[in-house]
């Protein structure tokens, strides 16, 4: 398992949970929930800024930009 954050461009995964919230994770769990990604919807990477910041998913048949410390908090599984 994995975070979002630690994904590169063209790879695909699969939602599994959320970020301990001693980890930071908690605060963006209702944020992330009410986006769409919810556990099991799959994602697949875009883009991802030259910075890093912000990164571009694909989910649900439209495209969602997330900051680097909201990719941070959504675990997942690579597929």
């Amino acid at each position: 398992m994995s975070t979002l954050g630690e994904l590169q461009v063209g790879d695909r995964a699969r939602v599994v949970g959320y970020a301990e919230e001693s980890n930071g994770g908690g605060s963006y769990r209702r944020k992330l929930l009410s986006m769409g990604l919810t556990p099991g919807v799959e994602i697949g990477i875009s883009r991802v800024a030259p910075m890093g910041d912000p990164v571009e998913i694909r989910v649900r048949g439209f495209s969602l930009s997330l900051r680097k410390a909201e990719a941070a908090a959504l675990n997942v599984e690579k597929l």
